[in-house]
């Protein structure tokens, strides 16, 4: 079983794998740029009958080990790892976990606290892209087994987490952003001193926010969700790093990104033309289409991040394609503005239905078709919610929670 995550996501590759009830391993790689391999991100995933055993990302060593270690107090043992036996040979996180069981450095409790903890990131991070490659491999299972989890519980807890999780957006848009504190004093002013002194240790700009979830020994939520009023009155600020500067699976309103890509389908060549020239001229990447079912495989492939759709089509008309896209995981969100001639609030309602964002009533002019764009993919949709964020913190005070 293998492919793109734009035909399946991972929630229904997960959910295959355990009714199937099928041992082995599931690899998923995503990238910063499909033309540059340069940041490539892998995950693992192991299981045994259809239950999760085992999930990491490769590339981390063992530095999340010693994250976890160090919420126990016992960092300093992590010299007693040794040399991994064959078995775990490609899963060294795994067996370190298992040398530091078998050495009595830790009990058999707080190795099956860190191994959930390692399972529930790597399916945090998983839940959360929104492209990339997979391929499940049947084989051997990994040896010897600590837990064996079953998938679907802690897929859906962990999907109400990634949904929690967007709402910190674009200010939070990873759990690999380096918190610095900027404003002490106004720290020190607002703030229970226990609440302080947490944050002076662990805030220190060294520390991404899912490390110090670790060395806290706390859910990563609930450390953004305490920091998070902070971050709004500026008094702590995130550091840029190579872990989520090129990081594809979300942006940061900060982050350097290629302009948005706005495709159009319409069977009139003039308003396709006319669409293509005003984007170009204000620097948006366009596709434009005229056939609406060649145009399926289309969006497929140009990957669009908005969509004007004409309503009257042969073969297919807007609805349809509308309602077509939306059951594509990869298109649930995309936003899909119906271009139309008709004006009947009936024609809205059905739009509405099929799951169409917005309408654009033709013909429309250069502003109108701007201002739409703007409000959906442009920078204008950036500061617009910025704007909003500060009256809203202007207008009330939050409760600061605990950390």
């Amino acid at each position: 079983m293998q492919g793109e995550l734009t035909e399946i996501d991972i929630r229904s590759i997960l959910q295959l794998v355990e009714l199937g009830q099928r041992t082995g391993q599931l690899l998923v790689e995503t990238y910063a740029c499909p033309t540059d391999r340069t940041d490539d991100r892998t995950w693992y995933v192991f299981f045994l009958n259809g239950q999760v055993v085992y999930a990491g990302n490769p590339a981390a060593g063992l530095s999340r080990l010693r994250g976890f270690l160090a919420s126990y107090g016992l960092e300093k043992d992590f010299q007693r790892i040794t040399t991994m036996p064959d078995s775990v040979a490609n899963a060294p996180e795994y067996g370190a976990l298992w040398q530091l069981l078998e050495n009595r450095v830790i009990t058999t409790t707080q190795a099956k606290e860190i191994l959930q903890g390692m399972i529930q990131e790597t399916l945090f991070d998983l839940l959360s892209l929104r492209q990339g490659y997979f391929i499940f491999e049947m084989g051997a299972p990994l040896t010897p087994q600590l837990v064996t989890l079953p998938v679907m519980p802690i897929v859906a807890t962990t999907l109400q987490q990634v949904q929690e999780w967007k709402q910190w957006y674009p200010q939070v848009h990873s759990p690999e952003q380096i918190p610095l504190i900027v404003d002490a004093e106004a720290l020190q002013s607002a703030l229970p001193t226990g609440t302080v002194k947490t944050l002076l240790s662990f805030v220190d700009g060294q520390a991404s926010l899912r490390q110090i979830a670790r060395g806290l020994n706390r859910d990563v939520l609930a450390v953004t969700r305490a920091l998070h009023p902070c971050i709004q009155r500026g008094w702590i600020q995130f550091l840029e790093d190579d872990r989520t500067r090129t990081s594809r699976w979300n942006y940061s309103a900060s982050t350097p990104r290629p302009m948005p890509c706005v495709a159009c389908l319409d069977d009139a060549a003039t308003v396709r033309h006319s669409v293509e020239n005003i984007l170009e001229r204000h620097g948006y990447r366009s596709v434009v289409l005229d056939h609406p079912v060649t145009a399926l495989s289309q969006f497929f492939t140009h990957k669009p991040d908005l969509i004007l759709c004409d309503i009257t089509m042969p073969e297919l008309d807007g609805y349809e394609v509308c309602a077509m896209l939306r059951q594509s995981s990869y298109f649930r969100q995309t936003p899909i503005v119906m271009l139309t001639g008709l004006d009947g609030f009936i024609d809205r309602v059905r739009a509405q239905m099929v799951g169409a964002t917005d309408y654009l009533a033709k013909p429309f002019g250069e502003e109108e078709l701007v201002t739409i764009v703007e409000k959906y993919v442009g920078l204008g949709q950036i500061e617009s919610s910025k704007s909003s964020e500060s009256t809203e913190i202007a207008s009330k005070e939050e409760p600061w929670p605990e950390i």
